[in-house]
């Protein structure tokens, strides 16, 4: 009996530990509450940002050969960013949710890439504001009408165009569709890197194109603003790689290295397996110990009736056997 314990208290600790929304979800929520509000303070943030006024740089007249560019509209939409860099790899964590059932994967990508994105946004709004460095179509936000006024003295600009157009204008270091773009995406190759064991040695080199194909996105979305006249290439260059450093940092505060053994699941999904086994040896010890303090069953005390029969047979055998031996020496 206590063979089959051991063996089903060993089952119970090398069986994987399940959490699904279901069962770990509001536990899983509750313990990260302080990472969600710290979201809601960064979203303020941003914000925040985005409505005070940018520092308005000197543009003089020699300047404006480089910012002469057509004023065209965006390639990609602004609405766009986040539909490419936040929904689609959020709907990609959901697939696998749905494979393997792992609330902690789920979550921690979720929150991991949230917080790319807006660190990101963050970091690149406030630079924005600070350098204020014109776009290269500065020239038509400052004169729609193409009529170019300066001061006598200064030979700065004196724009006469849409206030908020000409706000937009000096927001052109670093490009925050780039910066997005690679926080977001930049995630989600980091994210499949893990999913896929793209470090497996094996020399799979599909899996390292399935990696790339996320940044790839966010280097034509890059070429975009460029091509749209609204960046420069060295915003798009700081951009880049600013979203791609605060991905890496933030993915790797929730889960291993890709080329880890452990790569797979985020750092929490280990936590709780351990918890789990630990749980599991507490319980079944604690079981094993009520089992050995029981107080003796029905079939002890069988087996003890039968141990005094046994000997009580013995004594009266002997005594018989003792008396015929008597009698024979009388005669």
């Amino acid at each position: 009996m206590q063979a089959s314990q051991a063996a089903a208290a060993a089952a119970a600790v090398t069986a994987p530990a399940c959490a699904t929304i279901r069962s770990h979800g509001v536990r899983v929520l509750r313990s990260h509450a302080y990472d969600w509000l710290a979201l809601l303070l960064l979203v303020a943030v941003e914000v925040l940002l985005n409505a005070i006024e940018p520092f308005h740089r000197f543009v003089g007249a020699g300047m404006m050969a480089d910012l002469s560019y057509p004023m065209k509209s965006n390639t990609v939409p602004v609405w766009a960013v986040p539909v490419i860099a936040v929904i689609a790899p959020m709907i990609i964590f959901t697939v696998v949710y749905f494979q393997r059932r792992n609330v902690y994967d789920l979550h921690h990508a979720i929150l991991g890439i949230l917080f790319s994105v807006l660190i990101t946004g963050v970091l690149t709004d406030a630079i924005k504001d600070a350098v204020g460095r014109p776009r290269p179509d500065f020239f038509w936000r400052c004169f729609p009408d193409g009529i170019a006024v300066y001061d006598n003295v200064t030979t700065g600009v004196i724009c006469n165009g849409i206030a908020s157009v000409i706000k937009e204008g000096h927001k052109s270091f670093p490009s925050g569709h780039t910066s997005w773009s690679f926080a977001g995406l930049g995630f989600l190759s980091w994210y499949l890197a893990g999913k896929i064991t793209i470090f497996d040695r094996r020399g799979h080199v599909a899996k390292l194109c399935i990696v790339i194909l996320p940044l790839l996105v966010a280097v034509m979305v890059a070429v975009s603003r460029v091509d749209d006249y609204w960046h420069h290439w060295t915003d798009v260059c700081t951009g880049g790689i600013l979203g791609t450093v605060v991905a890496s940092v933030c993915y790797l505060q929730f889960f291993p290295p890709p080329s880890d053994e452990k790569g797979f699941w985020p750092h929490a999904h280990f936590r709780h397996i351990t918890e789990s086994q630990d749980a599991n040896r507490t319980q079944c010890a604690t079981e094993m110990s009520n089992t050995d303090s029981r107080p003796l069953t029905d079939s002890t005390t069988i087996v003890v009736w039968q141990d005094q029969t046994r000997t009580n047979t013995s004594r009266t055998l002997n005594a018989m056997e003792s008396g015929t031996l008597h009698a024979a020496s009388n005669v």
